[in-house]
């Protein structure tokens, strides 16, 4: 199966064909698998090399023309290092972009902290009007991306990962899926963790909701998911937490909890693999069985 890196470039590639408005902007990164595409579309597919802060710059520039630019590199190259450029060129400027990333928060082990990004979607949640897609499948990567450049002008993140689901789930952007009904609260999983939240739920009677894009929040479908008890569980492939204040804003309404669970805020040192991660974490299947278990238990 390709990854949902493979997807983006397969796909912009043919984007970059069909729609004479869409533009691409590289710092390097994935900058071979788009040689064909820059060879027919040199106008439109610009590489600023190692320059994160000028990759948001130009983007910016692209958009102010009328273009719907693409911006990629990794995550952490992509969101925290130009971070201000993300708020003031885009944001403060008043137009849109599409940044999608690469190696989110443990996609890469060897590359070490410098690539890895938890509070990506943190630090985008300081800023306002933007949406994160959060795919836990190539398929659904690529379902995404083809709705986040048809998205008008809108500022839009596509969170892309190594990590992915077995299977695609047939989703609709904006909106969580039912993937499984149960009473005694509900288990929001996102993107990649759906295959762990499954196998560590398969025994819970609750209402397993899937969430391939995390902003804006899904917060009426997590009302119905949690009419009988308002008991929910947050499954994050990033910072743990970090939808905790959607959460109790979708139900402020009624006396619910919410546990938060995705990566800690401690740093983890060990290189290893994206599964010892996971383990690490307590994101696998084992770890989320006995935190999802005691706290809805």
């Amino acid at each position: 199966m390709d990854t949902m890196r493979d997807r983006f470039i397969e796909t912009t590639s043919r984007l970059l064909d069909e729609d004479p408005r869409l533009a691409l902007v590289l710092a390097d990164i994935s900058a071979a698998g788009f040689q064909s595409a820059a060879e027919r579309h040199p106008d439109r597919l610009i590489n600023v090399g190692i320059r994160e802060q000028l990759l948001i710059g130009a983007t910016a520039g692209l958009a102010f023309t009328g273009l719907r630019p693409i911006a990629h590199t990794f995550a952490s190259f992509l969101v925290e290092r130009p971070f201000e450029q993300v708020k003031l060129d885009l944001g403060h400027q008043g137009v849109g972009a599409v940044l999608v990333s690469a190696a989110g928060s443990y996609d890469w082990p060897a590359g070490g902290r410098t690539h890895m990004a938890p509070g990506d979607v943190a630090l985008l949640d300081t800023l306002p009007d933007w949406t994160v897609h959060v795919p836990g499948h190539p398929d659904e990567a690529e379902r995404l991306l083809r709705h986040a450049v048809a998205d008008g002008d809108r500022k839009v993140y596509v969170r892309l990962s190594a990590h992915s689901n077995e299977s695609a789930v047939a989703i609709e952007p904006g909106r969580f899926t039912v993937v499984r009904r149960g009473t005694r609260g509900a288990v929001v999983a996102v993107g990649p963790m759906l295959d762990a939240v499954l196998a560590a739920t398969a025994n819970l009677d609750v209402t397993v909701l899937y969430a391939a894009t995390v902003r804006p929040f899904d917060g009426a479908a997590l009302r119905a998911a949690t009419e009988r008890s308002a008991d929910v569980v947050l499954v994050e492939p990033y910072l743990a937490g970090t939808s905790a204040n959607e959460a109790h804003e979708a139900l402020a309404d009624r006396p619910h909890r919410v546990l938060g669970l995705g990566v800690p805020r401690t740093e983890h040192r060990q290189y290893g693999s994206i599964p010892e991660h996971l383990a690490a974490y307590g994101l696998d299947a084992h770890g989320l069985r006995d935190r999802i278990g005691a706290f809805i238990e």
